[in-house]
């Protein structure tokens, strides 16, 4: 698109009404929150939110080779992934930098829908497009063609489940499978980023207005909030999960994020990044790269993407993300810093935030951990 206006979601005169503020985001007028993100954060953690994610990048991949196709764009091996089922992965440039991190649906036999992010929607389909030369299949742009409404927290499968007629309980984690959702069709997902339990309901962009009423009449009685982006992202960060052009960069390898496990080498055929991401994966195993570790503060100042971190008057890492955290009730970050500080309880590590030196503590992540 060649216009600067930003987009909006199918649900966007909805969120106006409910008061929200509105934010730009990836080309996308969003919502940030509606109220207290405070309490919006909380509510997802004890009881249930709901969020437009209408801004994420749906491309469809169908055709005989769809399988191989997709096992040669990406570093996972998507033609294992059983249909009905999704998988976490990632897209990498040839030098094995990271473009993108994805789901994957396998939605029938030949049929895949990747889900890129917002912000990198048009590179993941122009890639698509570019690896899909010689390959029986056929990648299309469905943007325009899915809503997509999550409902996360504890109380989300009661709220959904008074609903739909589909088999919740029989829905794994990484799971995906088409129903009925108050009358509307669509594929219920459930892959959520926020640490709780949830569901992911990708619809007809006409048919959201109608499901978003549903999902919000069905929660009057377990306290379920709409929420925005704000929220989204405290949750996520403490639930440990990394956010592209965060945690995730084309400076950085999947070794380089401690996200080497997706990558398959053992599969089938070549993939785009093969020899670049073997040596990132010998180099790391040799030479440990920075660590992405959490931080909590022991003060009340909260670190910000960028910021050094600190140990002995030297730099040994970056922050990447950082937040004060609702749950923990202190300041977090997320930060890549050296081998030789990334051990739990490492000592004498701080933030540097404009001068001062803030110490903090270094632990494992996530920060928080649903109870099962």
């Amino acid at each position: 698109m060649s216009s600067t206006a930003p987009r909006h979601t199918a649900l966007d005169a909805l969120h106006r009404s409910l008061g929200a503020t509105m934010t730009d985001f990836a080309g996308w007028d969003m919502p940030l929150r509606y109220a207290s993100e405070r309490d919006e954060h909380n509510a997802v953690r004890t009881k249930a939110g709901l969020f437009d994610l209408s801004h994420m990048g749906e491309i469809t991949v169908t055709g005989t080779q769809a399988a191989a196709l997709l096992n040669h764009a990406l570093v996972g091996n998507i033609a294992s992934v059983g249909v009905g089922r999704a998988r976490y992965t990632m897209i990498c440039q040839a030098d094995g930098g990271i473009l993108d991190d994805l789901i994957v649906y396998r939605l029938a036999e030949t049929e895949y829908m990747v889900v890129a992010n917002a912000s990198n929607a048009e590179v993941v389909l122009d890639a698509l497009v570019e690896r899909s030369a010689g390959f029986d299949a056929e990648v299309r742009d469905d943007r325009d063609a899915y809503a997509l409404i999550a409902v996360q927290g504890p109380e989300s499968p009661g709220i959904l489940k008074s609903l739909t007629d589909a088999d919740l309980d029989g829905l794994k984690y990484y799971a995906g499978l088409p129903g009925t959702v108050a009358g509307v069709p669509a594929l219920i997902a459930r892959t959520g980023y926020t640490g709780e339990d949830g569901f992911e309901l990708f619809v007809k962009p006409e048919h959201a207005v109608e499901l978003w009423q549903a999902l919000t009449k069905a929660g009057e009685g377990v306290g379920l909030v709409p929420c925005g982006l704000s929220c989204r992202d405290t949750l996520r960060l403490e639930a440990g999960m990394p956010l592209y052009g965060h945690e995730l960069t084309t400076s950085l390898t999947p070794f380089d994020a401690g996200l080497g496990r997706v990558v398959k080498f053992e599969k089938e055929g070549d993939f785009v990044g093969r020899e670049a991401l073997a040596e990132a994966a010998e180099r790391a195993a040799e030479n440990p790269p920075r660590v992405l570790v959490g931080l909590i503060a022991e003060g009340r100042r909260v670190p910000r993407a960028g910021y050094p971190v600190v140990a002995g008057g030297e730099v040994i890492g970056e922050v990447t993300s950082g937040a004060p955290s609702p749950t923990l009730g202190r300041p977090i970050a997320m930060a890549y810093v050296d081998a030789a500080h990334s051990a739990p309880g490492t000592a004498g590590v701080g933030v540097d935030i404009r001068g001062s030196h803030e110490p903090y503590e270094v632990v494992a992540l996530p920060f928080y951990k649903r109870q099962k």
